[in-house]
């Protein structure tokens, strides 16, 4: 088998509502989708979500680094050892491009497991898909109005596991989090996430404690890296601390100490793709880390499948899911079927998705997606298709 051309396109699809947060508001996917064509005719796609406040990418150097690695990729990377090969002999370009190159890898593996008839997890050699995953609700920062009535769905929908995030105002804050305190279910549990909201430890402490309630994590609270600052929250709010921005790589592992404290939250795009996410993943779990498999605002169901894959492997470290918002997010989905999780945020593998199917075992929409030029140059809405 041989590649015959990576072809990039974006999927600028609408959401149905904005999402905020403190790092940024986002109104519709900011997507970069390769499709992988091969000799034979076969084709595999691949998804990933660049994000300048996570990994410093962009839809416009993600094309640009897939044009600049298209020639080598093709010249060598021919089987799933081909691709092995090119991530080990790569690893500081993808380590400055760790969205782009997801959506390369996603559509290589789509690919070759369907020339092969299997699906992705038969070709990289790890268990296939089965069983129930379960979803955390995620609030972000609405007015009061907007938030209570998604936290009123996702309780009435049976969610007992809840990321909400801050926005460091105490009035606003208090009030997101009076909603649990009127809650009384040992189920329910609480984390938070600040993407990267304080400079100072100090204050970051008083507000926390300031809340009153009895949180089960948080999320990047501090400035990207500050692993003393974080630590040091993490001690004085008696709560567990979450990296995301902080950790991309798994030498990074290395410089936590006191693995109980800590919980990584594994994007499959902000990581790379699937292959350096379960790298990740397991020598997590070695060293005794919590692993939450994560999810970008906006993601299609290419990577929402390609993060089962990833949650499957890790289920004895496996904290939590984010995820699978589908159409309850995106105006439509690129794929069919639509991966979403139902009642109580659980997903059932073998209800919404054949674990057997080929590759990922999504139908695309091709004439949902957008070409982007190859100078570069993304277009602002969907008006020319992937055929």
């Amino acid at each position: 088998m041989r590649i015959e051309r990576l072809d990039v396109f974006t999927f600028p699809i609408p959401f149905k509502v904005v999402f905020r947060h403190s790092s940024a508001k986002r109104e519709r996917a900011e997507n970069i989708i390769v499709v992988a064509r091969s000799e034979c005719g076969r084709v595999g796609y691949g998804e990933g979500c660049p994000r300048s406040y996570v990994t410093g990418e962009s839809l416009r150097s993600s094309a640009a680094f897939i044009q600049q690695h298209e020639e080598t990729i093709i010249g060598n990377v021919q089987d799933i050892d081909g691709l092995k090969t090119w991530i080990d002999a790569n690893r500081g370009a993808i380590d400055q491009n760790p969205a782009a190159f997801c959506a390369v890898e996603l559509a290589l593996l789509d690919l070759f497991g369907k020339i092969a008839e299997r699906p992705i997890e038969d070709v990289l050699d790890i268990p296939r898909i089965s069983g129930i995953y379960r979803y955390s609700a995620v609030l972000g920062d609405a007015p009061y109005l907007a938030y209570w009535w998604q936290f009123r769905r996702y309780w009435g929908r049976g969610f007992r596991d809840f990321k909400v995030k801050v926005s460091g105002d105490p009035g606003r804050d208090w009030r997101k989090i009076s909603a649990f305190r009127k809650k009384e279910d040992p189920a329910l549990r609480v984390r938070l996430d600040a993407n990267n909201l304080w400079h100072s430890a100090a204050d970051c402490i008083s507000h926390i404690n300031g809340l009153s309630y009895d949180f089960f994590a948080i999320e990047e609270p501090l400035q990207e890296g500050d692993l003393s600052g974080f630590k040091r929250v993490g001690e004085e709010c008696q709560t567990k601390i979450i990296l995301d921005e902080s950790l991309l790589r798994p030498e990074q592992l290395d410089t936590l100490d006191d693995a109980p404290r800590w919980i990584v939250n594994l994007r499959v795009s902000k990581m790379g793709g699937v292959l350096r996410s379960i790298e990740v993943a397991r020598e997590a779990e070695k060293r005794g880390i919590g692993i939450i498999v994560g999810a970008q605002v906006g993601e299609t169901s290419i990577l929402t499948r390609a993060a089962l894959a990833v949650a499957n492997v890790c289920r004895d470290g496996h904290v939590a899911s984010e995820g699978a918002f589908g159409t309850y997010l995106l105006q439509r989905d690129l794929t069919s079927p639509s991966l979403m999780f139902g009642p109580g945020g659980e997903l059932v593998c073998g209800n919404v998705l054949d674990p057997a199917c080929p590759g990922l075992g999504l139908d695309i929409d091709d004439n949902a997606l957008v070409l982007a030029d190859r100078d570069n140059s993304i277009p602002d809405h969907a008006q020319q298709s992937a055929r």
